[in-house]
């Protein structure tokens, strides 16, 4: 199916299907990457937190090179071969098989090179359904509702991302009696919410197979699949060439959205290691942060549609450098939540506003191969990031250094998303 101007979209329940898949998947970034099983492993598996948050830079790094190098072809190949789904099913049952393995990662030095590969391995099928996830949103959305459709994913998101949370301190860690008799001395409380994440994902997904259309199959051979892909691929960026706008705002994103992943990546550790949050502290100020994130999702989202994506984008990265310095000089814990709040509202924005203005900019005729270009760009750079901080934050043996690397990136992404037209915002018949 295609969605161009003046068409109905897909119907409600497809719509929050959809959007429920944001639900579904932002568990495993906000307790198992960010904030619960991060910090465990940072305080608890490696040998101490410094040598933690550079092992894990590096974990990530090399997990989102493989995203950027795989998720461009394997992305081509599926525009050819036609559905989408299929490859969404394939890197979620990745995704939750290895979280669900997390649960062997036992408190002791001996688990470190264990607990990375699996993370790495599932953060990269977290990352690479994204790929597939995204590129259905121009199919399903009328034109005029694009803005708010992923602004609202996004905010179902960081709701999704809040339960999964409260769920994780009611239940396992903030209790005296965690369920299942679970032993805390052996961090068995802690290594369950990787377990419940697994679930939880498998679970909430199942609407988004069994709901949302897709496009019908080609029926080409996996070899001419592969071959078209590689043409594609090749074809689109000599198209975005000639669409100088186009590629301006994908190096802006290349280097505000590496900022951003590396923020979500190394909040927990951060919070934990120079403010020494215990385990269930942080998933209080996950909830907390998944609060104003998801208010400012869904918030933005109407904004996007009354003053353009770009701006929007701009509000966001401001605010996320400004309030990110405060907190790399605050002395207090306290002044940390104060801070560290307000943040979380232009989250969202940044991320929803992207893609709904690659997919306003990019023509209707090369929709496809666009948002193919779109996650390349998004995840080329990815290893940088995390590779810089975990550099920066071994050689100086400050966490607050190697955090500081993020405020860069916002910086430059700002400075370089300046001169890019804002595109027009498309109408439909409804709209």
């Amino acid at each position: 199916m295609t969605n161009e101007p003046g068409s109905p979209g897909a119907p409600r329940r497809a719509l929050w299907a959809w959007c429920g898949y944001d639900w579904a998947n932002s568990a495993f970034p906000t307790v198992v990457t960010t904030f619960v099983f991060a910090a465990y492993f940072t305080k608890a598996v490696a040998p101490d937190p410094v040598t933690g948050t550079a092992h894990w830079g590096y974990a990530m790094s090399a997990s989102a090179l493989a995203v950027a190098v795989a998720s461009p072809i394997l992305g081509a190949i599926a525009d050819h071969s036609g559905r989408r789904k299929p490859w969404i099913a394939v890197f979620t049952a990745v995704c939750v098989a290895t979280t669900a393995a997390l649960w062997f990662a036992a408190p002791d030095p001996s688990w470190v090179l264990f607990a990375l590969i699996l993370v790495a391995v599932a953060n990269f099928a977290f990352e690479t359904g994204m790929v597939f996830y995204n590129a259905m949103l121009p199919d399903l959305a009328r034109p005029s509702m694009i803005g708010r459709i992923s602004g609202w994913g996004w905010g179902l998101g960081y709701a999704g991302g809040l339960v999964c949370l409260a769920v994780a301190l009611v239940g396992f860690v903030q209790t005296e009696r965690p369920w299942f008799g679970l032993d805390p001395d052996a961090a068995e409380h802690v290594r369950a919410t990787a377990v419940l994440v697994a679930i939880w994902f498998a679970v909430f997904s199942l609407p988004l197979f069994v709901l949302t259309p897709d496009r019908p199959a080609t029926r080409i051979t996996a070899t001419e699949a592969v071959r078209r892909g590689w043409a594609t691929l090749s074809q689109t960026v000599r198209q975005v060439r000639a669409h100088a706008h186009i590629a301006r705002f994908l190096l802006a994103r290349m280097i505000y959205t590496d900022g951003l992943n590396t923020l979500f990546a190394f909040g927990g550790i951060y919070a934990a290691g120079t403010f020494g949050m215990p385990f269930a502290e942080l998933i209080l100020f996950g909830i907390a942060m998944n609060v104003t994130a998801g208010l400012g999702a869904a918030l933005f989202a109407w904004v996007d549609d009354l003053i353009g994506p770009k701006r929007t984008i701009l509000i966001a990265v401001v605010a996320l450098t400004v309030l990110g310095g405060i907190l790399l000089v605050v002395p207090s814990k306290t002044l940390f939540w104060v801070f560290g709040l307000p943040l979380g509202l232009f989250v969202g924005p940044a991320q929803s506003a992207s893609r709904s203005m690659m997919a306003r900019m990019a023509p209707p005729a090369l929709r496809t191969e666009m948002f193919g270009l779109y996650a390349l760009a998004g995840k080329a750079t990815a290893f940088l990031g995390p590779a810089l901080l975990g550099w920066v934050t071994a050689m100086a043996g400050s966490q607050r250094a190697g955090m500081a690397t993020i405020l860069v990136f916002f910086v430059v992404g700002g400075l370089l998303l300046l001169p890019v037209p804002e595109p027009e915002r498309p109408t439909d018949a409804e709209g």
